[in-house]
């Protein structure tokens, strides 16, 4: 086992303490959106020494696991992140491997920089992502079907007035009529009066109850941080979720999505891929967004973590990662599953004692190890305890 430090991110929209308070470190006035372990050269890992995990793995390739290599080569195929949400993330979806591929190719090709502002594809994977709430958590995910979504802008009292916008969404089939509608959103400039007719009705109905008060509230919130902007009702177009501590969504390639608020860990490939479709300042690939998204409506899916006896699974089925939860439920030291291949083991809250081949590794909340293949470890104390490892 090898210590991990993790790299910090200071996107605007991270809160100022909850990253701190997890890594028991002084909150310094700053934005912690995420805290990155893994591989990504975006923000590398590094080991006790200083030196980073790549390094480490470049040297030792043994480490992750026969399976691992032969399905990735050298390569650490997940990361994880402690993220956290003050204010939403930009509209946004991920590619495929093929995707991904193309993509980096074509900018490559186009001689754009990897930190240029236009490039979305920063490298050639895909992005399948899980999230697991620390705390609440609020999103968006996945279209809404637009028959749905039209009679919510209805019983606002705008379908009038938005006709224009929103028409498809009752006369044309599921994915065509979304793929509209968004796509439309996206070129309004001339029309973000639509968006203030929008809000003005929205105020009228914030306690309305079930699903007309949250598709309200959700387009008031979002025009605190996002004032006037078309993206808004583009947003609108998604479903709104809620996560308890525990529970986890994952997502495929394609899916839109936006995080709103709250603290978890996010589990994905080692990629740094983002198509963004809305709600930012940043760069906005319209036909690039085309090419990746899937319009066909879905509703979330909160997964529950499933085992017994203080180890449990998340059931996804990437082959770029598998997530597991160990939470222990007597004093009974844990095998830490999936030693067949390397691992980062996270703890996100409580204290743990790893006894491997090198001894015992107490770590405390924040604190993180690589555990490579065929090293046997055990886990005791109280809290809970991440293991991320290859889903091959």
């Amino acid at each position: 086992m090898r210590r991990l430090n993790g790299f910090v991110q200071r996107f605007a929209w991270g809160s100022e303490d909850a990253i701190p308070g997890i890594l028991g470190v002084d909150q310094d006035g700053l934005p912690w959106a995420e805290y990155w372990l893994g591989t990504h050269p975006n923000g590398p890992a590094t080991l006790d020494d200083g030196s980073p995990l790549s390094e480490l793995l470049m040297e030792t390739p043994e480490c992750l696991g026969e399976a691992t290599r032969t399905s990735f080569g050298g390569r650490l195929p997940f990361m994880v992140k402690l993220l956290s949400a003050s204010s939403p993330l930009s509209l946004q979806a991920h590619p495929s491997r093929e995707q991904a591929v193309v993509g980096y190719a074509k900018e490559s090709l186009q001689g754009l920089h990897p930190s240029d502002p236009r490039r979305s594809y920063k490298d050639d994977w895909p992005k399948p992502e899980a999230i697991v709430a620390l705390t609440p958590f609020e999103g968006l995910l996945g279209f809404r079907a637009p028959q749905e979504t039209a009679g919510l802008f209805e019983a606002l009292g705008v379908d009038e007035e938005l006709t224009s916008v929103i028409g498809p969404l009752r006369d044309r089939r599921d994915a065509p009529a979304l793929q509209e509608v968004f796509l439309d959103v996206l070129s309004m400039e001339d029309r973000r009066h639509l968006v203030d007719v929008v809000l003005a009705a929205a105020v009228n109905h914030l306690d309305s109850p079930g699903r007309l008060g949250m598709f309200a509230r959700t387009a008031v919130e979002l025009d605190e941080h996002f004032p006037g902007e078309p993206g808004i009702l583009a947003a609108l177009l998604l479903n709104r979720f809620s996560l308890q501590p525990g529970e986890a969504v994952a997502l495929e390639a394609g899916v839109m999505h936006a995080y709103l608020r709250g603290t978890a860990i996010e589990v994905m490939a080692n990629s740094d891929n983002v198509m963004r479709g809305g709600l930012t300042a940043k760069h906005i690939d319209v036909d690039g967004l085309l090419q990746v998204v899937d319009f066909e409506p879905r509703r979330p899916n909160v997964l529950l973590a499933e085992g017994a006896d203080g180890v449990y699974v998340y059931p996804t089925s990437f082959p770029e990662f598998e997530l597991w939860l160990v939470a222990p439920v007597d004093c009974r030291p844990l095998l830490v599953p999936r030693g067949d291949c390397g691992r980062i083991a996270l703890v996100a809250s409580g204290e743990f004692t790893l006894e491997g081949d090198d001894g015992a590794f107490p770590l405390r909340s924040g604190e993180a190890v690589f555990i490579p293949a065929d090293e046997q470890v055990f886990a005791q104390g109280n809290g809970q305890l991440f293991i991320t490892a290859s889903g091959a």
